[in-house]
């Protein structure tokens, strides 16, 4: 691959700003695009990104600033604009249209046709075989987009841009919702797009994928870019401190423990077809990891614990005693709470307001002869709110128009108002900024250290080693191996997770 140091940037951003009414978005975006880099752009959410990158897409004009494409200014009215300029973007969530085949997908608007107007199908499918075939992907171009993992999906968005002799790639939050082995897939595809001089602007919350992926890094802050650096001369303590504004002690702040009583005991739970012969404990003052890779039967095993879904064989017993299966209203009387994966699908109601959200586990306590008095629940969100640190000026408010890491602190505290012995907690920091993940690891240790036992899922292999006293590593639906704190690394968890080995490093607390 060619060295482009001293050449013109593929694309330059300067001092641009965008309000939207009295609210300031963006007050000074800058960004610098190098032919053949992956370069990372990072901040909290509200940080700018999102304005930045729909001005570079053509959604949204500037109110001012300069904006080059290999150094002739551009300036687009629309994303039609932007995407003739070579400019392409891949959203989180891909938008297809799911009855058309991938080459139709792909050519849509733009079809080939020979000089009496007729589609020429079999020169748009090789087209699109040649394309997909170049990123080492097993897809045809006549094969139905409905069905498809959101991963392929964005494979086909990506052939799409190629197609368009896209110069440019904005990716948005791309592995959000990935396997690692899709992750990893996505991966080796920008290192062939980096090799083609694509500039690649990477948007992610994963720090392990900015070291990983990136070669610079950008960051924001309040609207404006307040730090760039190559990201080798980087570690993620600096870059935790430019993003959130101010140093963090620890990013993780777990504190060693001594643990108490067991609160939680599983004994050889098992859902046929699903995960067999699941044991193991959970005490006092503990979080203990489930890792594994996506389709293990971490999430299975949670919700089947906390009664949503039947098992056919097992025991779970809360406080030293059996919790009845199937039956989530007893479980939370037992003292368990869970805090489901998905916080937008199942752990809130976006339309209603925080405070309902907040409030929705325990209506019952506040009912006064039939009626709920608005004002009680005010003050149980302002309450749990003010400990989790919530930012939300109006409890009124649609617990929709909040940011992802204050949706997940409305979906936690919901659940502690509950006053629970149990925690389960499922991905805790998915898809939530880098200072949001900070205070829900605060929050975590803070209920800790008071006594409360927590089992916590999770895919991030950072947020595990960081965060848990012990790590229970599953492998199609059994646990391969149980690994303590000290004993505890990516290698190893990797290895259980994948079926290699399964042994117990260290000793089970």
């Amino acid at each position: 691959m060619q060295q482009h140091t001293d050449a013109v940037p593929r694309l330059e951003l300067k001092h641009a700003s965008k309000s939207f009414g009295r609210v300031r978005a963006l007050s000074d975006g800058e960004l610098v695009l190098k032919a053949g880099e992956v370069h990372a752009l990072l901040g909290e959410n509200g940080a700018g990104k999102s304005t930045l990158v729909k001005i570079l897409a053509g959604v949204h004009q500037p109110d001012s600033g300069e904006l080059y494409i290999d150094g002739t200014p551009r300036r687009f009215a629309t994303p039609a604009e932007a995407r003739d300029a070579g400019l392409a973007v891949i959203y989180q969530e891909p938008t297809l249209f799911f009855d058309l085949s991938i080459a139709e997908n792909i050519y849509m608007g733009r079809q080939p046709v020979d000089r009496v107007g007729r589609i020429q199908y079999d020169a748009m499918r090789d087209e699109v075989n040649g394309l997909l075939a170049s990123l080492g992907v097993d897809l045809r171009a006549d094969r139905l987009v409905r069905g498809l993992s959101i991963a392929d999906q964005q494979v086909i968005e990506i052939a799409k841009a190629l197609s368009l002799n896209a110069s440019v790639l904005i990716m948005d939050e791309p592995t959000a919702a990935l396997s690692l082995p899709e992750v990893e897939r996505l991966f080796a595809i920008v290192r062939k797009l980096r090799e083609r001089d694509v500039a690649i602007l990477f948007i992610t919350h994963r720090l392990d994928e900015v070291f990983v992926l990136t070669q610079h890094v950008t960051i924001m802050r309040d609207g404006a870019k307040v730090f760039d650096a190559p990201t080798s001369t980087l570690t993620t303590d600096a870059i935790v401190a430019k993003m959130v504004g101010r140093d963090l002690e620890t990013f993780y702040p777990k504190a060693d423990v001594t643990p108490g009583e067991v609160r939680l005991a599983v004994r050889g739970l098992t859902r046929i077809g699903v995960f067999t012969d699941i044991s193991f404990e959970v005490r006092a003052g503990e979080i203990v990891a489930l890792a594994g890779l996506v389709g293990a039967g971490r999430s299975e095993v949670a919700r089947a614990v906390f009664g949503i879904d039947p098992y056919d064989a097992g025991e779970v017993h809360i406080g030293g005693k059996r919790l009845a299966p199937g039956r989530p209203a007893a479980a939370v009387r037992a003292g368990l709470a869970l805090v489901p994966e998905d916080r937008r699908q199942q752990g809130l109601a976006l339309e209603l307001s925080i405070a309902r959200n907040a409030s929705m586990t325990v209506l019952g306590r506040l009912v006064r002869h039939g009626l709920i008095f608005t004002r009680s629940e005010t003050q149980l969100a302002t309450h749990w709110g003010k400990r989790l640190r919530l930012k939300a000026d109006d409890p009124s408010a649609a617990a929709g128009t909040l940011s992802g890491g204050n949706q997940q602190k409305v979906v936690l505290g919901k659940w502690l108002a509950t006053h629970p012995n149990v925690l389960i907690i499922d991905e805790p920091t998915r898809g939530i900024d880098v200072g949001a993940k900070a205070e829900v690891y605060g929050a975590l240790s803070e209920l800790v250290h008071n006594g409360m036992a927590v089992l916590m899922i999770s895919s991030e292999l950072p947020e595990v080693l960081g965060m848990a006293d012990r790590v229970l590593v599953m492998h199609e639906g059994r646990i391969s191996a149980e690994i303590a704190r000290a004993d505890a690394s990516e290698q190893r968890i990797m290895s259980a997770a994948l079926g290699q080995h399964a042994a117990q490093w260290g000793h089970a607390a």
